[in-house]
């Protein structure tokens, strides 16, 4: 389907570019959101007509975002969610969880603003892109641990998973050192007696 942008999209163009993208994409997503129309003759000369309002509304809305931007900018959210040792979480945060958790430190953002490539599974700190006009992207910090404790520590750049693996390593070298010692031994074992005192031993437990 043939149709003319109403602002800038990632990937096809700028505000007035006649495009053409999928059926699918244009009904579900392009026109539904204002951010297209069809590029019909009637809407061709629809948008000419009102192309210098369009372009000063969406110089302005930019603006506006911008400002927006300088104070979410950097914004760090905690998100503690249960997970295994191994740091795996048992479920995900997804563009719901950061658009609440930022809602809540004072940022009005919408969860159709947050782009994530993939939900997270694991804990750590992550950046997030969000993105407030077509033109105005920011970065924030998903901060997911399983406690403040360890929030605080990745806050200051502690890699949790990375310490958990060495900690993890130590523990097996350590087992694995004393299995190498003496394998066999079990607590309350005497050594055997060797040469003549093996031989006294015997001769007084048969007299």
């Amino acid at each position: 389907m043939d149709i003319i942008l109403l602002e800038r999209v990632g990937g096809l163009g700028q505000i007035g570019d006649v495009v053409t993208v999928k059926d699918g994409y244009a009904r579900n997503f392009l026109l539904p959101q204002k951010k297209a129309l069809r590029a019909n003759e009637a809407n061709k000369r629809v948008f000419e007509a009102n192309r210098d309002k369009l372009e000063a509304e969406n110089a302005e809305k930019r603006v506006e975002a911008e400002k927006h931007g300088e104070k979410v900018a950097g914004a760090e959210i905690v998100l503690i969610r249960a997970a295994s040792n191994a740091g795996q979480l048992y479920g995900s945060v997804n563009v719901r969880d950061v658009a609440v958790g930022l809602t809540e430190k004072g940022h009005n953002i919408d969860k159709r603003q947050v782009i994530m490539g993939a939900p997270i599974k694991t804990i750590g700190m992550f950046d997030v892109t969000i993105r407030l006009h077509p033109e105005v992207e920011v970065l924030v910090k998903a901060n997911v641990a399983r406690s403040d404790d360890e929030a605080e520590l990745q806050r200051q750049g502690v890699d949790i998973l990375a310490q958990a693996a060495e900690e993890d390593a130590a523990d097996r070298a350590a087992e694995g050192f004393q299995e190498e010692l003496d394998p066999d031994h079990e607590l309350g074992d005497l050594p055997a007696p060797e040469g003549d005192d093996a031989a006294d031993g015997e001769e007084a437990a048969e007299g």
